[in-house]
């Protein structure tokens, strides 16, 4: 089940970015984040969280700003249900394209969001830190209306 995020979250969801990315964002990032309505989503599964996304809507643009599934819980489906989430949710705010970031080595990702319609618009070179070093991110964007 997907829902809206509550401030009750907060640990489960921390749990779920630390146990997903390398270089986490910050429970105050976060945070600040869940004080915010419609903007993070949570997907519970056997009533625990499992998935979260942040996407942020400014006049006719929306972006995903972090979005992660559990590893024990990916390759479950649960990161296309999020990511369809965020689209109607983009779509709900009248957004005309969604915008979003992915390291250059995420391919599960990357495949994703192209099967769900994105293109890839550009690059930022050594965005993302790694433990050797810094890597790219890739930009994508979907139309949207």
């Amino acid at each position: 089940m997907i829902r809206a995020a509550q401030q009750s979250d907060l640990e489960a969801i921390m749990q779920v970015e630390q146990a997903a990315h390398s270089h986490p964002w910050a429970a105050s990032i976060m945070q600040r984040y869940l004080e915010k309505p419609d903007v993070c989503w949570v997907l519970e599964y056997q009533q625990r969280v499992v998935a979260h996304a942040v996407v942020s809507v400014i006049a006719d643009q929306a972006e995903l700003l972090t979005i992660a599934v559990h590893p024990d819980y990916q390759g479950q489906g649960f990161g296309k249900q999020m990511a369809q989430q965020v689209i109607a949710v983009a779509n709900a705010a009248s957004a005309e394209q969604l915008f979003l970031e992915v390291r250059e080595s995420n391919a599960s990702a990357i495949a994703l969001y192209e099967l769900l319609g994105f293109c890839e618009t550009g690059r930022r070179r050594n965005y993302y830190p790694t433990s050797g070093g810094r890597e790219d991110a890739l930009l994508f964007a979907l139309p949207l209306l």
